[in-house]
């Protein structure tokens, strides 16, 4: 268990080392506690979690403090991730056809008891927008030892001048357009449309589109002899339907190809050179095309529906695509193995750095767990698998190694703060101040001085 440990702690503090000392020496003490597992035994009690492992008080509050007021970003630790994981040289970007898939999705950090919460998210379950701190998340697909892995590129907070999900999303892809480089492609779930990527600039993608989307043809159809001529191209539907009990057929493809993986033949349908289906007619011979692949499996009950701007087979476009679904570990490791699910932090600043820092965590975790050697929880456990699971009970029953040789610039910072407030005052600063948010409406006016 000590060569564990002692991995662990050397990846945290590469990552955490360039930061200001002694907020350095803070997020090291914050990502221990996330990633052994502290914050979920705490039931996402901050003050507990940190306590848990064992720190006296005046440490607690001193990573306390660093969460919230600190100065570091999210994008500051994943850059110095990306460069500690690629020297290591034990994860490769994945290669389809001479493209990168770039993955772009958003999770939800469920809020319900936070009041005044500005941003929602959709919850599945609950069929609506729930209160929820949304992070936008960038990941390049590839492989870490015999898993896959995203590598985080970076995360987008949602605007505070527009907290809706259209505009965060819009926020999400701009942000994944200018990190992208000429190999890349972006590749999104259902919640992030073709017209979104479209806005926002993306020359290459694939995305997966809604068992009912429709496409038009670029061209108009020839005229008939009689009646209105038409003004736009017919309308493209990939897959039937039916609408008040009548049956509406799909439109012929343009392309049948089929292939077999494990003995099981799949067929592929492609639409080539379509537009919008709200496109004007004015603007459809400069609108920029797509084309759609309808896959179908018979291990699946519905087809694959997608649509991509780059000219790869309809095996290229599911390989790129199904590359998508290791950022979706990302969220799940932060949430239900770490126990960032549930949090009890109320300041705006805390509200956003916390699931952030947590998302760090699980990608560090996650990527210690397909890297090192796969420690056995206990005697049943006879053939242990590398999950970021596993790893995180050995890490609970683990102490920090206060011995370990800490690099020279993770340490306390040496300052005079017996003159500053403490206690929740110590966070909360007056509304208007230089790089603090205004508190929330909720809280409370702090004392007036005697």
């Amino acid at each position: 268990m000590e060569s564990i440990v002692y991995r662990v702690v050397s990846l945290l503090c590469a990552v955490v080392a360039p930061q200001p000392i002694g907020t350095n020496r803070a997020l090291l003490d914050l990502l221990w506690m996330l990633v052994g597992g502290h914050l979920l035994a705490a039931r996402g009690a901050l003050f507990p979690a940190l306590a848990a492992v064992g720190w006296a008080p005046a440490r607690v509050r001193r990573a306390w403090a660093a969460l919230g007021q600190g100065t570091w970003t999210a994008a500051d630790l994943l850059t110095t991730w990306r460069s500690v994981v690629e020297q290591e040289g034990q994860w490769q970007p994945h290669q389809y056809a001479g493209y990168h898939p770039v993955a772009v999705d958003v999770t939800g950090f469920w809020r319900p008891r936070l009041r005044a919460c500005p941003t929602t998210h959709y919850h599945g379950g609950a069929g609506k927008a729930l209160p929820a701190i949304p992070v936008g998340m960038i990941a390049r697909g590839g492989s870490a030892g015999s898993q896959r892995f995203a590598l985080p590129l970076g995360l987008v907070r949602a605007d505070p001048a527009d907290p809706s999900p259209t505009a965060h999303t819009r926020a999400l892809l701009t942000a994944a357009v200018a990190q992208t480089e000429p190999e890349d492609v972006l590749v999104g779930d259902r919640g992030i449309g073709v017209a979104a990527l479209q806005a926002a600039q993306a020359a290459r993608y694939v995305a997966r589109l809604p068992q009912n989307a429709t496409a038009r043809r670029r061209t108009r159809p020839p005229y008939p002899g009689r009646g209105r001529p038409a003004t736009r191209g017919a309308v493209v539907r990939p897959l039937p339907r039916t609408y008040r009990d009548q049956p509406i057929a799909a439109t012929p493809p343009d392309a049948v190809e089929t292939w077999t993986e494990a003995g099981t033949v799949l067929r592929a349908e492609t639409w080539n050179d379509l537009i919008l289906s709200d496109t004007a007619p004015e603007a459809a011979a400069a609108a920029a095309g797509f084309t759609v692949v309808a896959i179908h499996d018979p291990r699946h009950p519905a087809p694959l529906l997608l649509a991509t701007s780059v000219a790869v087979s309809p095996r290229t476009a599911r390989d790129l695509y199904r590359d998508r679904w290791a950022v979706e570990q990302l969220p799940l490791v932060a949430k239900q193995v770490l126990g960032a699910a549930r949090s009890f932090v109320s300041a705006p600043e805390t509200c956003q750095r916390l699931p952030e820092l947590a998302l760090v965590a699980g990608a560090i975790l996650s990527y210690l767990a397909a890297t090192t050697p796969t420690p056995a929880t206990g005697f049943w456990d006879r053939q242990p698998r590398p999950t970021p699971g596993r790893l995180r009970r050995v890490l609970t029953r683990a102490s920090f190694p206060e011995t370990y040789p800490l690099p020279t610039r993770l340490r306390e910072k040496a300052a005079t703060t017996a003159h500053l407030p403490t206690g929740s005052w110590g966070q909360r600063r007056r509304s208007g101040h230089a790089g603090h948010p205004a508190p929330m409406p909720n809280a409370r006016a702090a004392p007036k001085a005697a």
